[in-house]
């Protein structure tokens, strides 16, 4: 146990760390988020028409209202969390694989839900708005800071608590169980 909290700690650290530095952020967290923004849009566009992507923002064209996909936001600190605790944890490597490309896409698909009923919530808010009046999105605020940020996170928890079950059992070591004979009576 102390091995695995110092590898999932380290594993923390270094994967928060490369997150943020400059490229990394340029060349793989910036093009993800727009690709997460570009397939909300995709499914959005499939009941609702007037919706456009510009980056990571998706925009509606029929109500003054957009919601920027930022850090935070696409699903990579979660992902980030599952990674150090399914490659932290000792198991065969095919099943840390597995695990991780499963939970990926576990995660992100909650995101994707995420994103789209945000975007729905403050697209619902922005239009019971009064023009000329301040525009509060009381609805909007509370899902996106509190409960989907959590829910994000419970999502990488399940995915590794549902990985661990389907884990093969390791090997006893030691002697095997004494048996008892059966006896008459």
């Amino acid at each position: 146990m102390l091995r695995f909290s110092i590898l999932f700690l380290v594993l923390l650290v270094v994967l928060f760390t490369l997150e943020v530095l400059g490229p990394v952020e340029k060349h793989v967290i910036f093009p993800f988020t727009e690709s997460l923004a570009t397939f909300s849009t995709w499914l959005i566009r499939l009941f609702d028409d007037s919706v456009r992507t510009y980056g990571n923002v998706i925009q509606s064209t029929s109500v003054a209202w957009g919601v920027a996909i930022e850090r935070g936001c696409n699903g990579v600190e979660a992902i980030i969390i599952l990674f150090a605790a399914i490659f932290a944890f000792p198991a065969p490597w095919k099943h840390r694989f597995v695990g991780f490309v499963a939970g990926f896409f576990a995660i992100q698909a909650l995101n994707i839900v995420r994103i789209v009923s945000l975007f729905y919530l403050g697209e619902w808010e922005t239009a019971k708005c009064v023009p000329g009046q301040e525009c509060h999105r009381l609805w909007f605020d509370w899902f996106h800071l509190y409960l989907w940020q959590a829910l994000i996170i419970l999502d990488a928890l399940v995915v590794w608590m549902i990985w661990l079950r389907y884990l093969p059992r390791p090997a006893r070591r030691g002697p095997p169980a004494a048996t008892m004979a059966p006896t008459t009576a």
